[in-house]
Order: C-alpha cells, then structure tokens, then sequence
C-alpha cells in the first residue's frame, strides 16, 4: 500500500458531497485512504461506496470549548496510532481541529482547503474569535488551498503570509458534466420561472430576493419563483415577512430539500444566488452545466464564475433593488437571455469539469507528498 492519507471534515455530508468517487479514484492509484467526520449515516456511506475506511471523531460545527478540546484528543490519539503520511481537512472546525492534531501527532503534511470564510461577514467579537480560529488553523497547516482567488486574497490579506496555490480555476469538486446536463434544448416561453438553490437563510440573501421577486411579480404576472433548499429556523432564521410572502404568494414554490435538483433547473430560466459570501458556490457551476444563466451578488467565487453580460448578471450583495433590475432585463431579454445560457455550459465545461479538476487535486498530492 502506498502513502496514507486521511481526508477529514466536521460531519460525513461534507466528505460525500465534495469527495464523491474521489476516495475511489485514490485508492485505485495506490493510496491507503481514510475518511474521518463526525459518525454519522453520511460517513458509513462514504466508507461503503468509495470502498475506503471510516473513523468516527465527534465534531461540534459551532464554537464548544469544552466538547473541541476532547475532540482535539481524541483525533490526537487516533492520528497518533493511524500515522498518517498526509492530514487533509475541509470546512471550519475540523479545519482547526485536525490541523493542530496532525501537527502534535507529527504528520508530516497537513493541508487544509478552505471553502469560504466567515469572518469577512462577521462583526464584532465573532469576527475576531473566527479570524483567530483560521490564523490558528493556517500556522498548523503545511499547506493551504483556498478554494478560489477571492478567499486566496482575503486569506493573505489578514490570516496567513504563507504561500497559497489555488487549484485549476479554483473549484474543489469539480462537475460531472454527463449527469449535469439538459434533456430537452431551453426555449424561450411565456411564463419566466428564477430559481435559488440552497438553504433559505438570511445569508444566502433571501430575504431580498423574496422582496425584489414578489414585486416584479405584481407587475409582471408571468414570472415565478422556485425556492429549492431546507429553512434552518435555529441557525439563520429569515424575517417574519419574507415568511409571510412566501406562503401567500402564489407565484413562490418553496419545495424543501431535494434529493435531485436536475428537474427543477429543468423548469427554469434563470438562477437567483443573491448571497451574502461563499466560498465558490457549487450552485452556480450546477445552473450553467444545466444551460441557465445566472444572477449573482458580487463575492468570492460567484464573481470567479460569471462574466457580467455573457453568462450572467453580477449585483450588489444585500441590494433588492439591484436584484428586480436584473431580473427584470432578463425578463425582458428572452434571446439574450438564452444565449446566457448556451455560454454558460460551454464555460462551466472549460474551467471545472469534474476530471480536470479532480487531477488538478492528484497532481498536487504528487508535488507535496515526500
């Protein structure tokens, strides 16, 4: 067997969202590959379908003193006994965590991706406390991959001067394009359906998006909205009257979770994103592989991925005017718009096909790996 290495995040969904058939691809190249999260259904999963080992290491998403130092332990003593040649993490806490785990435990490597970050949005003392955590986690870590060139100079401009290499155009899980894509052309037709893909949280700029909607849709009665993602009420609550809005008007369609996605990108025109920070929003890639155009708040990632008036329109984040002015040009540019999205699968196709990226990924395993 060859070099050991262990991937890592704070719970299982991120390891089978990000790393599907990846875990595969490596062990067939020769790697020993282990998979650590959280223990949860999403994790044994993972085990199961990439063919690869699990281990369990409970992880608190959210700030807990007491319950992080015993994680910290706990992946001490696991990395201690596994030996690892290399520690990779992603998202925030396993970030922290395992980074300064692998660094006690002496692995070697440690690389973590960071994703997105928080603090830029944050204010305050939480600002302060999560800049600490990513400073902390950066001065553990060997190696740091910022998912794109937004979060590279935002880390180098107050976290990190180590060096930082984005990968390929900077996406990290790259697109199956055979499963992403269309099974009938788009046309342009009489009723405009915008669609938004992902948590209906105030962050994700729901509320202005809601807002802006509701009255373009008064004034013009063919458009509709498709809300595809879970309310998270305890986490980021949206306000009373964006609530109200969606249930009383009847040209919103809020359908929850979804196992797949494709039908309703399928039933649209137009991708709303109107976030308020990302890292580099897997949506966006998601919407041009399936031939929409998008409408995206001017942020990390969003702004990497649409070129204003050739795949997409780029706005002001946490601005509902901006918001009904783009949605209405698209309204009102059907040939455009459509031709918005023809570019957009040939760019998503360019820049973050799932192989490319994914090899991007190998090649610099091969660079760091002694």
């Amino acid at each position: 067997m060859g070099k050991k290495i262990v991937r890592a995040a704070t719970i299982g969904l991120s390891l089978n969202a990000f790393c599907r058939g990846l875990l595969r691809e490596l062990t067939e190249e020769g790697y020993e590959v282990v998979a650590l999260s959280s223990p949860d259904a999403d994790l044994q999963q993972v085990g199961e379908r990439e063919g690869v080992r699990t281990i369990g290491v409970p992880m608190e998403r959210r700030i807990s003193p007491l319950k992080d130092l015993v994680s910290l332990v706990r992946l001490i003593r696991v990395l201690r006994k596994e030996k690892p040649d290399m520690v990779h993490s992603m998202t925030p806490k396993a970030g922290l965590l395992c980074m300064m785990a692998a660094k006690m435990a002496g692995v070697p490597v440690r690389v973590h991706t960071f994703t997105g970050l928080v603090w830029p949005t944050s204010t305050g003392l939480i600002r302060q406390i999560l800049i600490l955590t990513d400073k902390l986690t950066c001065a553990c870590a060997t190696h740091v991959i910022p998912e794109g060139e937004g979060v590279k100079q935002d880390l180098q401009r107050c976290i990190t001067r180590k060096p930082l290499k984005v990968l390929g155009y900077g996406n990290v899980k790259g697109i199956d394009l055979q499963y992403w894509k269309r099974t009938a052309p788009t046309e342009p037709h009489e009723t405009v359906t915008f669609i938004f893909v992902g948590r209906l949280v105030r962050e994700k700029g729901i509320n202005e998006l809601v807002a802006a909607f509701v009255r373009l849709n008064e004034q013009y009665p063919q458009t509709r909205l498709l809300l595809v993602g879970p309310y998270e009420e305890k986490i980021d609550p949206l306000m009373p009257e964006t609530m109200r809005l969606i249930d009383e008007c009847e040209a919103i369609e809020a359908v929850g979770s979804q196992t797949d996605v494709r039908p309703f990108y399928e039933r649209s025109d137009v991708l709303v994103f109107p976030s308020y920070r990302e890292g580099f929003p897997n949506v966006v890639i998601e919407a041009g592989a399936m031939d929409l155009p998008s409408i995206v708040t001017d942020i990390n990632g969003a702004r990497e991925i649409i070129v204003n008036y050739e795949n997409g329109l780029i706005v002001p984040p946490r601005d509902e005017a901006a918001l009904y002015e783009a949605m209405e040009w698209m309204l009102n540019h059907p040939e455009e718009c459509q031709r918005m999205g023809q570019k957009s699968r040939k760019m998503v196709a360019d820049r973050y096909e799932q192989g490319f990226v994914r090899q991007c990924l190998k090649n610099y395993y091969k660079e760091i790996l002694p």
